[in-house]
Parts: C-alpha cells; sequence; structure tokens
C-alpha cells in the first residue's frame, strides 16, 4: 500500500486533495475497496490517490460529490490545484518518464532531452545562465537517458522543428555532434525522429514544446515553459494534447526524408 505520511497539506494542493479524500472516506466509515467501487478503478488506484502519488481525475472528484453529496468541494479542490503552480511538477514528469512505455516529444525550439549529447546539454545550460552547478545539471540531465539503455527501452516517437535543426547552440563542432547523434538514435529500434518541414508554415506546434507519456496505458502531458513547465494529468486536457501531437505530426517528414534533411543540415555546417 502507498504511504501518505509526507504529503504537506498546508502548502500543496494536490496533497490537500489527497488527505481530504483519505480523511472524508474514513469518516464515512468505507475501505479504500468500496471507494474504489464508487470510482470504478482498482484499489491501488485509490491508494495512489490518497497517497499522492496520483491524481485523482476531474470527473472522479464529480462523482464523489454526487455520491457523497459533498456540494462540489472535490471538484471545485481538484479545479484549484489543476489551475496552480505546482513546484514539484517537474519531479513527477521525470518520474513518470522512466516509468512510460512510450514518451512521445514535439520539440518546437531544442533537440529534447533525451537526445541531447552532453556538450548540447552544457551549451544550453550555460547559455541561460540561472543555474550555478553546470556539471550536475548536466550530469542529471545525462541521467534521464538512462531508460534509453534500458533493456526494455521506451518507444521515443520524436517530432522536431526544423529550425531546431538550423539554430545553432554552442559551437559549430557540438552542432555537428548533435546532429550526428541525432542520425545514429534514428537507427535505434523502438525510435522514430520525424521533422516539422519549415515549408509547412503556421501549424498547431508553433505554440511551443511539450511531451506526452503513456504510463501504464493512461497518458499524461508535460508543456514546457520559461522557467518550469506544466504537469498536465485531466484525461480531457492530455487528449487535446494528443490531437495537437497528431496534427502537427501529420505535417512531419518520413524517417528516410528526416534522415536525409538531417544530414542536409550537417554537410551545410562550416
Amino acid at each position: 500500500m502507498a504511504r501518505a505520511d509526507h504529503l504537506d497539506p498546508d502548502h500543496n494542493l494536490w496533497h490537500w486533495l489527497a488527505v481530504d479524500l483519505r480523511v472524508w472516506r474514513e469518516e464515512r466509515n468505507l475501505s479504500q475497496a468500496d471507494l474504489a467501487r464508487i470510482c470504478g478503478v482498482d484499489n491501488s488506484t485509490v491508494s495512489n490517490w490518497e497517497s499522492g502519488s496520483a491524481k485523482i481525475p476531474q470527473k472522479r472528484t464529480e462523482t464523489l460529490d454526487r455520491v457523497w453529496r459533498t456540494r462540489g468541494h472535490f471538484a471545485r479542490l481538484h479545479r484549484l490545484a489543476d489551475s496552480s503552480h505546482d513546484p514539484n511538477w517537474f519531479q513527477q514528469f521525470t518520474a513518470y518518464e522512466r516509468r512510460a512505455a512510450v514518451v512521445s516529444p514535439y520539440a518546437a525550439l531544442l533537440v529534447p532531452a533525451l537526445l541531447q549529447t552532453p556538450e548540447y546539454a552544457r551549451a544550453l545550460i550555460v547559455s541561460g545562465q540561472m543555474i550555478d552547478d553546470v556539471d550536475a545539471a548536466v550530469e542529471e540531465r545525462m541521467a534521464r537517458q538512462e531508460i534509453l539503455e534500458r533493456s526494455d527501452p521506451p518507444n521515443l516517437w520524436v517530432l522536431i522543428k526544423e529550425s531546431v535543426l538550423w539554430d545553432f547552440i554552442g559551437s559549430p563542432e557540438i552542432m555537428r555532434k548533435q546532429l550526428t547523434h541525432l542520425l545514429d538514435m534514428s537507427q535505434r529500434r523502438g525510435i522514430v525522429i520525424r521533422v516539422i518541414p519549415r515549408s509547412v508554415g503556421a501549424h498547431p506546434g508553433v505554440d511551443g514544446s511539450f511531451t506526452i507519456l503513456d504510463v501504464n496505458g493512461a497518458e499524461v502531458a508535460w508543456s514546457e515553459a520559461v522557467g518550469g513547465g506544466r504537469l498536465v494529468m485531466d484525461s480531457t486536457n492530455v487528449r487535446e494534447y494528443r490531437v495537437r501531437y497528431d496534427r502537427i505530426g501529420a505535417d512531419a517528414l518520413s524517417r528516410d526524408s528526416t534522415r536525409s534533411l538531417v544530414a542536409e543540415v550537417l554537410e551545410a555546417i562550416p
């Protein structure tokens, strides 16, 4: 059973929701199995909700408000938590990333972290001028790539805007290594890299980068932003990211054409 003794409901709205879920359940003398039946899920899912290791979906909070007659309390708290910033979002995202069966990033500005070379990552981190321990930040980013070296690596389906290939990060040598790395990784089983060519013009990906993770058959999304990002858990909102990802992919080059384009950019590096 997942533990909840680490929750901090005074400072984290999702923890508040998790604690209230347990408190209101226990006040009604219900077991986690009883709550699972009410919500139409299994016992482990309820345990994860109450421990804070998973977030209860909005529609389940609406079910609880209706069954328990709580006058919108759980749905209201869910909306409040969902609209607020959670400083732990990135840590939660990387935890999901380690468990994901499929990782699907769309990169509008930079090579996705899972495909960055150490030199490219270092150049990015240094240029940001926001991190004191650059070495530790590079090591942390490289550590995320270890999932690709497992005996059962996730499928990695990548969409990259063409401008990412042409925007030099660091020196020409750094970009040469980075593009060569993309070509090498594109040959791996389970990794698909496709580029959205500049000729497409305006498309659904101009709003920014995001990543969709398939974890145990359910999807979560990570939306990148300056200074952080946002973890999207609600199934309705995640579905919108999936539709956007598929629409972007509809305009992407094939894998072979993408390799040809990357090779072309590589040859153009002075």
